[in-house]
């Protein structure tokens, strides 16, 4: 039952989501004894960004986040996944306001239901944080973070806001069974 790395360096989108459900799930029909999942990532889509990290949840194997160097924007929802969390010395986490990019004309009704969906994912966004960091020394200000204020962690304030549970090296060994999704 060797352990499972899935290294994910690319944006959270669609095709990444797939591709993280279907190595993950692999790894569980192979008897993996657990799951490594190694993190670069700028962020993307709230909804694969939750779906992903609903998804780690599920999973009926340990799993453990890594960050390899940047953890950004919707990329700290799927880090905060892991059972165990830790980061690289040299590594940051970043929480900076969400944006939408709308294409064409938009009518009030859309409009609306945009605002909506924007509120709705910064308080679920806010929600996974607190529910992830709740022993955490200094408690984290998410909702100021997503609306006005960007905040940057290094892994030592990280390490404090409860995000992560040590700060060490990725583990690298030849029985590891590896995959990669980069886009």
């Amino acid at each position: 039952m060797p352990l499972h790395v899935i290294n994910f360096t690319g944006p959270v989108n669609a095709s990444t989501c797939s591709q993280l459900i279907e190595k993950a799930s692999l790894a569980v029909q192979r008897d993996a004894s657990g799951l490594v999942l190694n993190i670069a990532t700028m962020g993307g889509e709230c909804s694969y960004g939750f779906t992903m990290y609903n998804f780690l949840l599920s999973l009926p194997i340990p799993v453990h986040t890594h960050n390899l160097g940047t953890v950004e924007s919707m990329g700290n929802i799927i880090f905060l996944a892991g059972e165990r969390r830790t980061a690289c010395r040299h590594s940051k986490f970043l929480f900076h306001p969400f944006h939408w990019h709308l294409q064409g004309a938009v009518d009030h009704s859309r409009m609306s239901e945009y605002a909506m969906s924007l509120d709705y994912d910064l308080q679920l966004y806010a929600r996974i944080v607190a529910e992830r960091t709740p022993d955490a020394a200094e408690k984290l200000e998410t909702e100021k973070y997503l609306i006005a204020a960007p905040r940057i962690l290094d892994p030592q304030q990280a390490l404090a806001a409860g995000l992560i549970h040590g700060i060490e090296l990725p583990v690298i060994k030849a029985e590891f069974v590896s995959s990669f999704i980069h886009s």
